[in-house]
């Protein structure tokens, strides 16, 4: 079969790789039908995340079941599933507590033997846990896109606006208008906040946050991206930070325009940033939660309201490829071209 391998900054290839098999009988096959690139994939690519020469790329995909294991009670095979998009287990106390992204016994797509979702077929183990079946009556071409979302950016999105308590009544700001940060506006106006701030300086990008439900659009940066927050939000703040970025820039300004008694949630992968000032945080009671979304226990939440057209992260992608052109579907992100790149098989 044909797969995205990484074999250096900006050097990714199309392969020939061995088809996946039954493994482990909880294990099942999925046949790709579309995946797409990640903002977090870039960081690879770019350099700046150490990952080895020769591994899979890739972790958001859909697709159809061709094989299942004998373990396997709850998908069979030709359901069209949604993968969550890291590996866990669905069994360990992490597990359990409803963080499979924290599971002490899972992992990333591509690494550890596993196949990556920019493939034509990926072996997924513990398949009951890790796959959510799209009912037969819904498998509709015009959702492709939004349950290619739901893999993971919809759902990092909700997980920044919930681990930040966004609710009924609150006031937010994105740090970030990239897929996740357009994703959390979008989260942060289903879960009913009044005013939505999007930091963003790139129209393309601010249009679908003002569709997802932003209030106001904040084309600066730094010092001056706090005092227009400061400004909207009667020089107080706002009550709910969403960091979708993981830079220094960006870390030092959610704590610039979140308010007093106010939460930062943060789902960003943190790259070269400074040591928190927990001394303040303490002082101005700033609560910080976050990490990588729990995308197994998300999917089954949001899928239905997807289903039934009231949620639809598909703006996102604004460019589609195959997976032949899968050098121009990194340099179209990487330059900013593209919000998101959709693969279709």
């Amino acid at each position: 079969m044909k797969a995205a391998v990484f074999y250096g900054p900006r050097d990714i290839r199309i392969d020939n790789v061995p088809a996946p098999h039954i493994q482990n009988p909880k294990d099942a096959i999925v046949k790709v039908k579309y995946a797409c690139i990640c903002g977090s994939d870039l960081w690879s690519y770019r350099g700046l995340s150490p990952r080895e020469k020769g591994s899979r790329i890739g972790h958001e995909f859909i697709g159809i079941v061709e094989d299942v294991g004998r373990g396997v009670t709850k998908i069979k095979k030709g359901d069209f599933v949604i993968a969550a998009f890291s590996r866990s287990d669905g069994t360990c106390p992490e597990c359990k507590m409803g963080m499979p992204s924290s599971c002490r016994n899972g992992g990333y797509w591509g690494v550890d033997g596993y196949d990556g979702g920019q493939g034509e077929m990926v072996r997924v183990p513990n398949a009951d846990h890790m796959l959510i079946v799209v009912p037969k009556n819904k498998i509709k071409e015009k959702l492709m896109k939004a349950f290619t979302a739901l893999t993971d950016v919809m759902c990092t999105g909700h997980h920044a606006a919930i681990c930040a308590s966004v609710s009924k009544e609150k006031t937010v700001a994105v740090v970030g208008d990239g897929a996740v940060g357009l994703c959390a506006v979008l989260a942060s106006r289903r879960l009913g906040a009044k005013q939505i701030i999007l930091l963003s300086s790139h129209n393309d990008r601010a249009k679908i946050g003002q569709k997802f439900g932003a209030t106001n659009i904040i084309a600066a940066r730094d010092d001056e991206a706090f005092k227009k927050v400061r400004k909207l939000t009667n020089d107080t703040g706002v009550d709910c930070v969403l960091e979708c970025v993981g830079t220094k820039d960006s870390w030092e300004t959610a704590f610039k325009i979140v308010r007093k008694g106010g939460r930062i949630g943060w789902v960003g992968i943190p790259h070269d940033v400074a040591p928190i000032n927990l001394a303040n945080m303490f002082s101005e009671n700033i609560g910080i939660m976050g990490g990588r979304a729990p995308s197994a226990v998300y999917i089954p939440q949001l899928l239905p309201e997807v289903l039934f057209g009231k949620l639809d992260p598909s703006p996102v992608f604004t460019k589609t490829i195959s997976l032949s052109q899968i050098k121009d579907g990194y340099e179209a992100m990487d330059k900013r071209k593209a919000i998101k790149v959709l693969i279709k098989f």
